[in-house]
């Protein structure tokens, strides 16, 4: 055994050595080094067609020639779990080497601040978070059929609407809502995305959808708007959007102290609208790099003319401002963080599971 040893001894360390010597040598690349010929694979957590699938393909188009060295993005859409197959995928199982760009979830930070999805292995703080495209409210909305137009009659009749995953923000909210402001939603859940909970809508057999951003609906289906097909009931965030002036926003209603703080925790939640992220460890040069490249792009008159062309409504963040604010979501405080979860877990009589085939998209759209 000794012998044996000794014979593999000096290969193995000859192989340490040189293995050692190309971590170095890779590390020793600078950003324009690593990305000259290379493919950036840009992780998309929602099927094709969707909010998040149109802001991260938008994206996508421009950032690669802000990257130094150029590289080439390719867009791979990543479904499920309300898009936590992808973050999963981005953290535990993609290169560390920056290689990788994703569009996250809007309401990662809140299911691993509160632990509400036991399958959400990834760690949002660990993420290296490149810039934040749009921070547009959440709408719940009704069809123009529905006969619940108002908050007040939301109050005074159950509503139908649907939703994605059972631990979505798509169901989150509406139960908040059912909480806090008294109304009396009724939750279908498990839509496999939020366009078949649009369909559904459609087809008279839902009264409506309980989460999706405004920009979504301006870039996705604008001709909601146009024709006044969707009713905005309520909607959630810092600020009103402008143009829905006239709808009511969560934070400013009447509510409890206690109530008031899981209010605040949402609303600040919201602001991570379409947050753009590339994998835990990836060399501080090249997050650097991705970050001013997406600062770059949104001010890119190419950009912004494509931008406008899809309709799609662009209210920034950048990397260094969307990572303290996921910080301070992901730390907030045990007593909050007990508070928010009894006011977003739907009750047995506000929720019911859709007879759908769910190919567990989620997530919001």
């Amino acid at each position: 055994m000794q012998f044996r040893f000794g014979m593999c001894a000096a290969p193995c360390v000859i192989a340490l050595f040189v293995a050692s010597a190309s971590t170095q040598s890779v590390r020793a690349q600078t950003p324009e080094q690593f990305y000259t010929g290379k493919q950036v694979r840009f992780i998309i957590r929602s099927q094709p067609g969707g909010g998040y699938d149109q802001y991260a393909r938008l994206l996508g188009r421009h950032i690669g020639k802000h990257i130094p060295g150029k590289p080439t993005v390719v867009p791979i859409n990543m479904p499920g779990g309300g898009g936590i197959i992808a973050a999963n995928h981005v953290a535990l199982v993609a290169p560390k080497d920056g290689s990788i760009l994703t569009i996250v979830s809007q309401g990662m930070p809140v299911d691993q601040a509160l632990g509400l999805n036991k399958t959400l292995k990834a760690d949002a703080r660990s993420f290296g978070w490149v810039g934040n495209i749009s921070n547009s409210n959440q709408l719940l909305v009704t069809w123009q059929t529905s006969k619940t137009k108002t908050l007040a009659d939301a109050r005074q009749r159950e509503t139908m609407i649907g939703s994605t995953g059972a631990g979505s923000i798509s169901t989150q909210l509406p139960a908040l809502y059912n909480h806090v402001l008294g109304t009396k939603f009724k939750i279908i859940y498990g839509y496999p995305d939020g366009g078949d909970v649009n369909i559904a809508m459609e087809r008279g057999e839902l009264e409506g959808r309980s989460t999706n951003t405004w920009a979504s609906y301006k870039a996705v289906t604008p001709h909601y708007i146009a024709n006044k097909l969707i009713n905005p009931i309520v909607q959630i965030g810092m600020r009103k959007e402008i143009g829905l002036e006239h709808v009511p926003l969560l934070r400013e209603q009447e509510m409890s102290a206690d109530d008031r703080a899981v209010v605040e925790f949402m609303s600040k939640a919201v602001t991570v609208g379409r947050p753009i992220a590339t994998t835990p460890g990836v060399p501080a040069d090249r997050l650097a790099a991705l970050r001013r490249a997406f600062d770059a792009t949104l001010r890119d008159p190419e950009f912004k003319v494509d931008a406008e062309k899809a309709r799609a409504e662009i209210d920034p963040m950048t990397g260094e401002e969307l990572e303290a604010v996921i910080n301070d979501i992901v730390a907030t405080p045990p007593a909050v963080v007990e508070r928010v979860k009894a006011a977003l877990e739907p009750r047995k009589e506000d929720a019911k599971k859709a007879n759908v085939e769910s190919k567990g998209s989620g997530g919001g759209d």
